[in-house]
Parts: structure tokens; C-alpha cells; sequence
């Protein structure tokens, strides 16, 4: 690990204050992909600010049409309120393990976008708004490739709000060693539509058209069968090749769909 000057947050302006002045800063929010990139030595910051103590960054708010959670609730705070509808919890409870989940934050997986996280799939199936210290930014937004997202330098995520959907879940096959999605699946039926976006196939999570056409014209699980997903653009590794993904996908979908009700 290289060295950095660590601080500490008051405020999200404290917070924006101190990346400004930095030579080449970046937050620290539960620190599960950071820290351990830092411990390799794959990045350099100058500064690392700290996140944890800023209050407008924590909290959970209900509301009559959505739920809106802030960027450092943890992911067991989302699996344990009563607050957060059935699906975002169900989500929150299949990441890592318990120590993840305890330290893992919301704001935190959104902004690193790791090509096989589960929160990206459940912003864009709800069609969620991230809420930042600048703006506010549609899930169909902000998602732009691996590891990227629209956030600009200096940007922080204060918040989520998801919509209530009628009826919504998520489906994952994960990796039995890091609980990761080889592939996910959340399938949402609301007022405005169909949504079903998909996670782990491809270097970021995307919306699923031909699934969307599908369940909006009839919302089972057999209206997916004889869809079949192009190999072509998805992710290949020594857990799964290509064409594996492509199955899962269809298989994830069926199953998120009948899970939703």
C-alpha cells in the first residue's frame, strides 16, 4: 500500500471541499473493492476521504411511491428494514457474506459498478434516481461500461430512490466462493411498464429489450421460452464461458418472474 493523507468528512460539502483540494483524491465509503486494491498497490490516491460520518449519507425514508436509501446505508440495514420492499431486500441479503454485508455500502457498489454487483441490476429493473451532491441521474444514466459510470470527478451519491413496483424480483446464480452474480436477473411490473435488467453477463449491467417485450406482452415465465440471447458480446471466464451466460440469463429471468409472482 502506497502512502495517502486519510480524512474525515463533516458534510457532504466538507467531503466535496477535501476532493477538490486534493492532488488526486477519492472517497472511502465500506471500502470492499478500495482496500483491497489499495493493499495491491492498483491505485495511488494523494488523499482518501472518509464517508462514514457524514449523517445526510445514512438513513432509509419511505415514502407513498418509493423508498429512498442513503449512500452509506449497508447492505444488512437495506436486508433488515421494513422499510425497503421484498425485492431490494432480497437482493441486499444475497451479497458476499455477513462481514460484506455489514460494511458493503449501497452508495458504494452503485459508484464502483463492478460488471458482476447486484445493486446495478435492481436500479435500472425499478428505473431508480441516484441523487448526488451536483444532481440527480436516471439508472438508464449511469451505468456507461466496466467500472465507469456517469459520475463526474469530484461527484459524490447521496442518495437512491427506487420506484414501487407492482410486482418485481431478483434471480442470480452466484459464485459459490464470492457469492458474485455470474449472472442476475430483477424482472419489475409497474404502472408505466415492463423492466428487467441484467447483471454479471456483460462488462456492465444492462436493461434486457427482448425480455421486456416479452413479459409485457404476457407476464410468465414461459413467455421467455425460445428466446435466446446472443453469445457473442457476453463475458467468458474459468467460471463460466459465453454460451453458459446466455442460458443463465433466460433461466435467471424465468425464475425471477415466477418468484415475483
Amino acid at each position: 500500500m502506497y502512502n495517502f493523507n486519510f480524512q474525515s468528512a463533516s458534510s457532504l460539502d466538507d467531503a466535496a471541499a477535501k476532493l477538490a483540494a486534493a492532488e488526486d483524491g477519492t472517497v472511502i465509503a465500506g471500502g470492499q473493492t478500495l482496500l483491497p486494491v489499495l493493499k495491491q498497490r492498483l491505485a495511488n490516491p494523494s488523499d482518501v476521504v472518509d464517508l462514514s460520518g457524514i449523517a445526510d449519507l445514512k438513513g432509509i425514508k419511505a415514502g407513498a411511491d418509493s423508498v429512498t436509501i442513503g449512500a452509506m446505508v449497508t447492505h444488512a440495514e437495506v436486508a433488515g428494514s421494513s422499510d425497503v420492499p421484498a425485492a431490494l431486500r432480497a437482493v441486499a441479503e444475497g451479497i458476499g457474506d455477513p462481514q460484506v454485508r455489514n460494511r458493503g455500502t449501497l452508495g458504494g457498489s452503485v459508484a464502483n459498478n463492478d460488471p458482476a454487483a447486484d445493486y446495478p441490476a435492481a436500479l435500472l429493473g425499478l428505473g431508480a434516481t441516484i441523487t448526488t451532491n451536483q444532481r440527480d441521474i436516471a439508472a438508464d444514466d449511469f451505468f456507461t461500461g466496466l467500472f465507469e459510470t456517469a459520475l463526474n470527478d469530484g461527484e459524490i451519491i447521496k442518495s437512491v430512490t427506487f420506484p414501487n413496483a407492482t410486482k418485481a424480483a431478483y434471480a442470480k446464480f452466484p459464485n459459490p466462493a464470492s457469492r458474485y452474480a455470474m449472472v442476475g436477473v430483477f424482472v419489475a411490473q409497474a404502472a408505466d411498464g415492463v423492466r428487467v435488467a441484467v447483471t454479471g453477463a456483460t462488462d456492465c449491467a444492462h436493461r434486457g429489450p427482448k425480455l421486456e417485450a416479452a413479459l409485457s406482452a404476457n407476464w410468465s415465465a414461459s413467455a421467455l421460452d425460445g428466446i435466446t440471447i446472443p453469445a457473442d458480446h457476453l463475458n467468458s471466464d474459468i467460471h463460466g464461458s459465453a454460451e453458459y451466460r446466455a442460458n443463465l440469463v433466460i433461466v435467471m429471468a424465468k425464475r425471477a418472474v415466477e418468484a415475483a409472482g
